[in-house]
């Protein structure tokens, strides 16, 4: 596959498409980046799947970040197409993990992969995260920083959770899953909120 896009050009095609949709939005550029994955990663085992995503789709985070004036680690790009190359495992119509689990369960493989993408869609807003908070993967960071995020990182996963299953100690209200959700973002992404007050 990486060969026949190689010589294809499929690679800079794609570059350009996702560079023209996007508008020069950043935001929108990483969401079609992770549709792009979820498509490249269907129906391929996991080392095969990080070598077509990551040979296609960072160089074009990188280079659309720099324009857009975002300085974003490579590790950081490498493990957010990973994240949604990954998670076409359980996207219909090719999700070979959803498939193997309805085999074990003997239910619908479609329904299967149908329910399990539901279920992963909840973990979806972590690779932004690495683009966005860097801090999470530990760059520049000292041990007591790092032992720091690791807590603030628990403690706001642990929110997100309860606010997008609806239960924390008891059925959560609507406006009590808002508000948890608003929680978890400023846990998860402080800076945003301090760009507000102070020039960035």
């Amino acid at each position: 596959i990486v060969g026949a896009v190689s010589q294809t050009g499929v690679g800079s095609v794609l570059a350009d498409l996702v560079e023209i949709l996007s508008m020069g939005n950043l935001l929108l550029m990483l969401m079609l980046t992770a549709v792009l994955s979820l498509i490249l990663g269907m129906g391929l085992p996991t080392t095969a799947n990080y070598i077509v995503v990551s040979s296609l789709l960072a160089p074009v985070i990188v280079t659309l970040g720099q324009e857009s004036g975002l300085i974003v680690p490579l590790i950081a790009v490498h493990l957010f197409v990973f994240y949604f190359g990954i998670m076409a495992d359980v996207t219909p119509p090719v999700g070979l993990a959803s498939f193997a689990a309805a085999a074990i369960s003997g239910g619908k493989p479609i329904t299967t992969g149908f329910i399990a993408f539901f279920y992963s869609l909840r973990t979806a807003v972590l690779p932004f995260l690495f683009i966005f908070n860097t801090d999470l993967l530990l760059i520049d960071v000292t041990w007591l920083e790092g032992i720091q995020v690791f807590i603030i990182a628990t403690v706001a996963i642990l929110v997100f959770t309860a606010a997008t299953q609806g239960y924390f100690m008891t059925r959560n209200r609507w406006y009590e899953s808002a508000l948890m959700l608003l929680i978890a973002f400023s846990l998860f992404r402080p800076g945003y909120w301090m760009d507000q007050i102070v020039e960035p």
